[in-house]
């Protein structure tokens, strides 16, 4: 007997239709996961069964029912008492969906005065047991913290807390770990499943991520364009794809067994990085004394070969981006040496270390905050080359974005358009582009396709290959995603609390693993399907 179920569901803005006659049903205490790239519809369809579209949106459906109650007949009042009670969501990002002048107490809380009749102290009793059932640490403690005082990963399970608060019959979980670190990945998703078989409550989740749905969900709707174009058993629909478009995302997969494969060669050293740290000092007291130091970077050595990959990888917090950026002199170091094609960086300042610039540039991991949205995209690509290379004339620019817009794969007229016209997959494009204007020799890549569908990831990672192929540049790729670890890097670097505790060929590294940390990142790793 199916617990929520949906017949031809349509959305639409205006003229254009977002969703187009959708049906499925959830069996009670179900895992049903709903799968496509952005924009495919899934959120609007999660919406739309929470009556919460946009006030411009017109939905259309021939029933939508909860258990055995019509919803599309609700007023407004009625779904208050449905929203949170008998259906319940987790937003993607945390941060964003949390108020941050609330506390997490206050804002789990709520959901408990609005629904059931308790006292202060039981609500209060019931606030600590839901922080302790998401397996929040010190959850006495905690109840009185504000959002920001949490790690990305406490933020998700406070808000999955808070979905539980109503003891909903189906939760939607809405992409609840695409911007988390794999091991956190494999906790929320234990957490979900533990629960799940605690209530029995139905779980519909939305992603992008087939390797966490096979792991976790029974039956898959594939979306396309706002329609279902394929409808199975987990299990067989990833293992043989009917639909051309599904047979698409499951290649577009990486691959851990891709790196098994890879020679291991040695080349000359391009970049060397000895004893480098970053120290930042902790200050207590009226007068502010240095008590101690958040160590943020703690004595990390390595080399990166002229046209090879080295990836670093490891938990957020480990230290990974503030040694990029401190790399890059974007931030202060605390010591070390760091040495380019033989050039001692660390002994460089002002007009001699601005010229040394060009050779080393990054990618940042949110390509739409990293670019100016009032620049045209032909200005922002050529802002390194008029700050690096004065010397180059307005008509010798143009050419030279011209011709990195048709590098990367994008239309010359793109030059004249602003960043929020692109799709995240081509600002991604825009921003390779800029990196490569000024021709340089080592490109830091700070996860540059965390937060990009896997269709999307997959021509990210094939650009930056060719690239390096034609180009012979190096690359020192920042992720937590060990997938794209072994389909791009030659070398890879464990990073751990600041600290490097395995460095190897990719090949030994990720089938070996030595260190227990990185056998157990790659333990949390969801099997390929």
């Amino acid at each position: 007997m199916s617990l929520f179920a949906v017949e031809n569901l349509t959305v639409q803005f205006g003229n254009v239709f977002v969703v187009t006659g959708v049906s499925f049903e959830i069996a009670k205490g179900e895992t049903f996961a709903l799968v496509g790239e952005s924009g495919s519809g899934k959120s609007m369809t999660a919406l739309a069964a929470l009556n919460l579209l946009p006030y411009n949106a017109v939905m259309k459906t021939n029933s939508m029912r909860l258990q055995n109650e019509d919803l599309a007949q609700l007023s407004e009042n009625d779904w208050c008492k449905i929203r949170g009670r008998k259906i319940a969501i987790i937003f993607q990002d945390p941060i964003a969906s949390l108020n941050p002048v609330m506390t997490i107490g206050a804002q789990i809380a709520e959901v408990l005065k609005l629904h059931f009749q308790l006292s202060k102290n039981e609500i209060k009793q019931r606030v600590i047991e839901l922080l302790q059932q998401v397996e929040l640490p010190n959850a006495a403690q905690r109840v009185n913290d504000y959002p920001h005082q949490l790690s990305g990963g406490q933020r998700q399970r406070v808000m999955i807390a808070i979905a539980l608060a109503g003891k909903p019959d189906l939760l939607i979980a809405d992409e609840p770990t695409t911007a988390l670190d794999v091991t956190i990945q494999a906790q929320i998703l234990e957490l979900l499943k533990n629960i799940q078989a605690q209530t029995g409550m139905a779980l519909w989740l939305i992603s992008h991520d087939l390797a966490l749905v096979a792991s976790i969900a029974k039956r898959v709707a594939v979306m396309q364009n706002g329609k279902i174009v394929e409808t199975g058993n987990a299990q067989n629909l990833f293992q043989n794809p009917q639909h051309p478009y599904t047979q698409k995302l499951v290649a577009a997969l990486p691959s851990m067994q891709s790196c098994k494969n890879k020679a291991i060669t040695v080349k000359p050293a391009l970049l060397q990085v000895k004893n480098f740290h970053c120290h930042y000092p902790i200050r207590k007291g009226i007068f502010k004394r240095v008590v101690d130091y958040v160590r943020a970077v703690d004595g990390v050595s390595f080399t990166l070969e002229k046209g090879k990959t080295l990836a670093l990888v490891g938990e957020s917090g480990c230290g990974k981006t503030t040694l990029g950026k401190a790399l890059l002199h974007l931030i202060p170091s605390s010591g070390g040496e760091v040495f380019l094609d033989g050039i001692a960086l660390h002994e460089l300042t002002g007009e001699t270390l601005r010229k040394q610039r060009a050779a080393l540039q990054i990618i940042f991991q949110d390509p739409f905050s990293s670019m100016n949205p009032r620049m045209l995209i032909g200005e922002i690509i050529a802002e390194g080359l008029k700050a690096l290379h004065p010397e180059t004339s307005a008509t010798q620019r143009e050419l030279r974005v011209r011709k990195l817009l048709k590098r990367v794969e994008l239309p010359e007229e793109a030059m004249y358009r602003y960043p929020h016209e692109f799709s995240g997959g081509q600002r991604q494009r825009i921003c390779i582009a800029r990196a490569l204007a000024v021709e340089p020799k080592v490109i830091i890549c700070d996860e540059p396709t965390s937060a990009l569908d896997v269709s999307v990831q997959a021509q990210i990672i094939e650009l930056l290959k060719m690239l390096q192929r034609e180009q012979g540049m190096s690359y020192l790729f920042i992720t937590h995603d060990l997938g794209v670890v072994a389909e791009i890097a030659d070398n890879v670097a464990v990073m751990f609390k600041g600290k490097i505790v395995e460095q190897g060929a990719v090949k030994q590294v990720l089938t070996a693993p030595q260190h227990s940390y990185t056998q157990k990142l790659l333990a949390a790793v969801p099997k390929s399907i």
